[in-house]
């Protein structure tokens, strides 16, 4: 299972391994370089890949100063998959994130670095 090592602003650590850009996290895999349509908003088409194979729980990181907005439509179409969804700042998501790994559930993140 993938864990996150460290995290300040515009930097994360996860699994020994430093990115400076914008992350998706599987249990299994880092998708790094994770680019959205708008940098602080949050579509569908963002995340196709997780709505297309949904986890139970999607943690999303909306950045220091909780820049990243998640969408309306967006919320809808995660809830109507059945995802909870954890939305916080992303040193909070880092934490929410391991303890849900840790605690063997089917957990994503997708986590803004910086703003």
């Amino acid at each position: 299972m993938v864990r996150i090592d460290d995290y300040e602003f515009g930097e994360i650590e996860i699994e020994g391994k430093k990115y400076t850009d914008d992350v998706m996290i599987y249990s299994n895999r880092v998708i790094s370089n994770w680019k959205r349509k708008e940098g602080h908003s949050l579509y569908e088409e963002d995340i196709e890949e997780i709505l297309r194979n949904p986890p139970d729980i999607l943690v999303i990181g909306k950045g220091t100063q909780n820049r990243l907005r998640l969408l309306p439509e967006t919320r809808r179409a995660l809830e109507d998959k059945g995802i909870i969804i954890e939305d916080k700042k992303t040193g909070r998501a880092c934490k929410v994130f391991n303890d849900l790994v840790e605690e063997g559930k089917d957990v994503v993140a997708v986590l803004h670095l910086t703003c």
